[in-house]
């Protein structure tokens, strides 16, 4: 008699195993065995996985993975703008391949095979976001113990490698500031040598400019959902919430606007409309689209870039990474070096301060060991 689980052979000649779990619930092997050998070799494996602890409960996958997966954001409590892209990417590229399928059902192969099908019909980096939703998904669910590894095993699949965005000359600022109408060139300003997102000037008031210092205060964001309702709340980060010091040169342009254009109170909106109406992504993009043709400048420029050219700057006025990661707002490094862009011509001004001070360094050992050799002068190569 077996001392764990039991063996009993059909009238076919295959043979099942069952057991008993630790509930007393009698489980059953899903599959027949052409031997009792194969059925008794089973019943070893069941019961070393609940010796080591490794059990687990074999319906215990079978949870459907789209409600699961829509249940896992709502349990997130994520900002407004996450929410929206999470569920942007279930809906469009994650629940068309894995609606119907249960937990314990959605293999590494399927997931390849997934992932190979995305990226013959959308953009690397939607794939890349879609791939890291779903394995995080997973991996909760392994954490729940409904499956027992998760299948996401495609390394580096949830990397971005986003193209390298361009940037603007001070020149083509200034193009574009002009270009934009007055009401709107601070905007473009803050945006180029703030580095403000767009979001935080969104919900910029009065009350956050301080023309004695030349500074802005970012205490909030409102980003503008797909719906066109704003959603005000916190910024992107803890090291969002920041005062920023302006350049002197914009004290003309920050001085009118407030005189001109913003709200009237502490409270009142540093950017609004021509009736009134905060400051609205959509709106705005149409007149940045006209402002860039008008300007020469590529398509592919987007009012964020703005970004990538103060930090360039920042960059090439001697602000150090710290610096420009305190002044952008950003948390970590990796975020702060996407924005940060080295060109040839900078690359030429960086080998010419190296040599500049090598040459000074050389010329002062150079000096040095002529005063200490009586005057002996010992020629080298500058």
């Amino acid at each position: 008699m077996r001392r764990f689980g039991a063996v009993r052979q059909y009238r076919s000649g295959r043979w099942t195993a069952s057991y008993l779990d630790s509930t007393g619930e009698r489980r059953r092997a899903q599959e027949t065995f052409a031997t009792k050998r194969d059925a008794e070799v089973w019943l070893s494996q069941v019961e070393a996985d609940i010796t080591r602890g490794d059990w687990r409960d074999p319906d215990a996958g079978a949870v459907n993975f789209g409600e699961y997966a829509l249940k896992w954001v709502d349990e997130r409590e994520l900002a407004a703008t996450t929410d929206e892209l999470y569920r942007r990417l279930l809906r469009l590229h994650i629940l068309p391949g894995f609606e119907g399928s249960d937990l314990d059902q959605i293999t590494a192969p399927k997931v390849r095979e997934w992932r190979a099908e995305r990226r013959k019909v959308t953009g690397a980096t939607t794939v890349a976001k879609s791939y890291r939703l779903l394995k995080a998904i997973l991996e909760t669910a392994t954490d729940d113990e409904l499956i027992r590894r998760n299948p996401c095993r495609i390394r580096g699949a949830g990397k971005e490698s986003p193209a390298e965005r361009e940037i603007a000359t001070v020149e083509q600022v200034d193009a574009l500031a002009e270009a934009v109408g007055i009401r709107w060139r601070l905007m473009v300003y803050l945006g180029a040598y703030g580095p403000l997102r767009p979001e935080e000037q969104a919900e910029l008031r009065r009350k956050d400019v301080d023309l004695d210092t030349m500074t802005v205060r970012v205490r909030k964001a409102a980003p503008e959902l797909n719906t066109g309702e704003r959603a005000v709340g916190d910024t992107k980060s803890e090291a969002g919430r920041r005062c920023v010091v302006l350049p002197a040169f914009l004290h003309l342009d920050l001085r009118r606007h407030l005189d001109w254009y913003a709200e009237k109170g502490p409270e009142g909106l540093l950017f609004v409309g021509e009736q009134g109406a905060p400051f609205r992504r959509s709106s705005f993009g149409r007149k940045w689209r006209k402002t860039r043709r008008a300007v020469g400048m590529p398509d592919s420029f987007r009012f964020y870039d703005l970004r990538h050219t103060g930090h360039t700057l920042a960059t090439c006025s001697g602000a150090t990474l710290k610096d420009t990661m305190v002044r952008a707002g950003q948390s970590s490094e990796k975020a702060a070096l996407i924005y940060q862009h080295s060109d040839h011509e900078r690359q030429k001004e960086v080998a010419s301060g190296l040599d500049k001070m090598v040459r000074a360094a050389r010329g002062k050992g150079s000096e040095q060991r002529k005063d200490g050799q009586g005057g002996a002068e010992v020629v080298r190569d500058a």
